[in-house]
Order: C-alpha cells, then structure tokens, then sequence
C-alpha cells in the first residue's frame, strides 16, 4: 500500500484549555487533555477548523463536522497505523511513543549486527502494537499481549499493513498476571521487555488491574523472565503521581543487579512549528544493556 507521507502523518497542531488540536493524517481532530493547563497558541477559528472533537461533557461522545470514514492509514516513525475513532476518546494511536518505536528498531537491529543470533521482546500491555511492529521490523521474535481481544486484533490489522503478519510474532489476548505467571512456570526467557501499564483496566475475564496495587507484582516478575543476558526494559505510563525520578527508582532498584543503565523522562509531543507548546504526555525509565 503506498501512502502519500506528506498527508498522512501525526501533527500535534495545538494544546490548551485543557484540549489538543492533532491531525491524523488529513484529519483535524480536537480531543481533551487534562495536561495542557495553559492557553492555546492559536486562535480560535483554526481550533473551529477540527473534523471531530471528543467530548467527555454529559455523555462522552464524538461531535463530527464532517463525515469521518470508519478507518484511514497513517504513517508514523514509518509504520503504518489503522486510525479509527473508538467510543473512549482514542484513534488506535499514542505518537508519544513514537521515538521508542524508532529506538527499539535500531536496538534490535544493532545487536544482531554484533552477534546475537536471536532476539525475543516481551510486549505488556501491548495496544495497537507500535512496539511490536518496531521489534518485528528490526528482526526480533515478539511475544504481543494485551487483554483486549479487539485491540489485539487491531494489532494484526497494523500488523498486515506493514507487511509484517507472517513475522515471528504470539499474538495473546490474556490477563497480565495469569500469563507471566504461566511464562515464569514454563520458563519462558526474553531479552527485551516492554510495558505501558494503565492506571485501570479489565481482563478478558473480568479480571481488575489497578497499577498501584499489581505494578509491584508485574515488574519482579518481568526481572524473572528476562534472560541471562538482557538487552533492554522500557517502562512507560500514563498515571498521574508517576514521575520520571519515580520512575527511575523503580527501574534501578529492579535491574540493579544487572550491569546498564537507567535513563528517565517525560514522553512529549512536539509541534512542527516551534511557536507550539510542546505537550507532556506521560512519563518513562528505559534500562539498557552496558
């Protein structure tokens, strides 16, 4: 499938007054978000320009200018995305991420290049799978998890338009728990490992996650099935409380036996224009290999 980059990429076009103004490809689409606490850039009438805008007021739903398509392609970091507007507010996409996809790539690919004959990525909490693409596309086997069976789903789909639906990739719809508890038992080991954690979520089988009471669990339990010789951990969220130096803490304290480093930061969104207030969007820690 060719795409025209030029108009099918992710601009952050503005933020403030507790919204952002993006484009999805040749999209406008105005969204809430709690972060940008500030006023906006531009005036009013370009923010008017928007196709769709979400709103959580009342009954949160989606108020559309104009006619959207269900679905539509775009290009980030040079994957290719299904985009559709889902009933939470989300389009299938966080372009936050999107320099890890950039670094994941390289990382695999550079350490092939030096000699490791095989590579396996664990991938937490997986979503619409940027990360995944990423390992896959830089010759990594990928274990994908996430406990929507859509959004698993939805990955697939990513996956076939970056022409990656027949690379070495286990597609699993479970509960985070269970399935690291399974993994730990069989004595499964990866050499990469990557989680984006929700503040809430619900398992396949109703099963309730809450960060603050299952965050501990999950990162010993990724320390124990990672391999005798990692390449790297990068632990992203998206909850308020969790800051870089918080984020730090725990991923020294997790690897601290393991000789690399800890790197920790804000994830943001940065506008073509430098006049654009660039957006926090969450936070990470990445450990890597020495």
């Amino acid at each position: 499938m060719k795409i025209d980059l030029s108009q099918s990429s992710y601009t952050l076009v503005d933020s403030g007054q507790l919204r952002k103004l993006e484009k999805f490809g040749p999209y406008l689409i105005d969204r809430p978000c709690a972060q940008a606490v500030w006023q906006p850039q531009l005036q009013q009438n370009e923010w008017s320009k928007a196709d769709a805008a979400f709103t959580r007021e009342g009954e949160s739903r989606w108020l559309k200018k104009r006619q959207l398509p269900e679905s539509w392609t775009i290009s980030v970091s040079d994957l290719l995305f299904k985009i559709s507007p889902t009933d939470f507010g989300h389009l299938g996409i966080f372009p936050e991420q999107r320099d890890f996809w950039r670094w994941i790539e390289e990382t695999i690919r550079q350490a092939i290049v030096k000699g490791r004959s095989s590579i396996n990525v664990l991938n937490l909490f997986a979503y619409s799978g940027g990360a995944t693409l990423a390992a896959a596309k830089g010759g990594a086997h990928v274990c994908h998890l996430d406990a929507s069976k859509g959004m698993v789903s939805w990955a697939r789909e990513n996956a076939a338009l970056n022409q990656l639906d027949r690379a070495p990739i286990r597609w699993i719809v479970d509960d985070v728990n269970k399935f690291l508890n399974r993994e730990l038992k069989r004595n499964v080991r990866y050499d990469a490992i990557i989680l984006d954690p929700p503040s809430f979520g619900r398992g396949n089988r109703g099963e309730v996650f809450k960060i603050e009471e299952d965050l501990p669990g999950i990162l010993n339990s990724c320390k124990a099935l990672l391999s005798e010789n990692p390449l790297f951990v990068l632990f992203s969220c998206h909850t308020p409380g969790f800051t870089p130096l918080s984020m730090h803490h725990l991923l020294s304290q997790l690897m601290r036996e393991s000789k690399g480093t800890v790197d920790a930061g804000e994830m943001i969104l940065q506008g073509e224009n430098p006049y654009i207030l660039s957006l926090p969007s969450g936070v990470y820690a990445r450990w890597s290999h020495a």
